[in-house]
């Protein structure tokens, strides 16, 4: 996420970073904490929405979790858009138990940057969801869940991290 929100900065797209409070609990050195329930993500992410209310145009997202937290309040504060990197369309390996549901009623312009190795959801599993016509899926070639290659495909981290923030900048940049 470091390298992603600077580089949306040095592309010219202002960036507000904040952490969950099991996160702030983790670095504070309360050892390794499982994610808060649903009910408190989703009110740290209300309130740093509205935190944010004044924003010219005011595109929410995250990482993993934090993406699908982001795009289950997208609609209710009127995100101008939704950037979702990494998406977990599923646990690893179960690609039956998916948490799509609120994607399919989604209204708020989405672009989801997803690997194309991600094990929480790869392009022939999610080409099969009903999704809304409001989401847009960007594949990031030999990219895992953080768009890491595997060494034998030629490329590096810096090659797929750079991928996915030209991505993001062009979706932020077209709304």
């Amino acid at each position: 996420m470091t390298a992603i929100a600077g580089g949306l900065a040095a592309a010219g797209v202002g960036v507000a970073r904040f952490e969950f409070p099991y996160m702030r609990a983790r670095r504070q050195g309360g050892g390794r904490r499982p994610p808060d329930r649903l009910p408190v993500l989703l009110d740290a992410w209300r309130a740093v929405a509205a935190s944010l209310a004044d924003a010219t145009t005011l595109v929410i997202g995250g990482k993993s979790l934090g993406g699908r937290v982001a795009s289950m309040i997208a609609d209710e504060v009127g995100a101008a858009g939704l950037l979702c990197l990494g998406y977990p369309f599923h646990p690893p390996g179960k690609p039956a138990c998916g948490r799509i549901e609120h994607l399919a009623r989604l209204r708020t312009p989405t672009l989801i940057v997803q690997g194309d190795r991600d094990p929480f959801g790869r392009p022939e599993e999610v080409a099969g969801y009903a999704l809304s016509p409001a989401v847009r899926i960007a594949w990031v070639g030999d990219g895992d869940h953080s768009f890491r290659p595997p060494k034998r495909s030629g490329r590096t981290a810096d090659d797929t991290v750079r991928e996915a923030i030209d991505l993001a900048a062009a979706f932020v940049r077209s709304l």
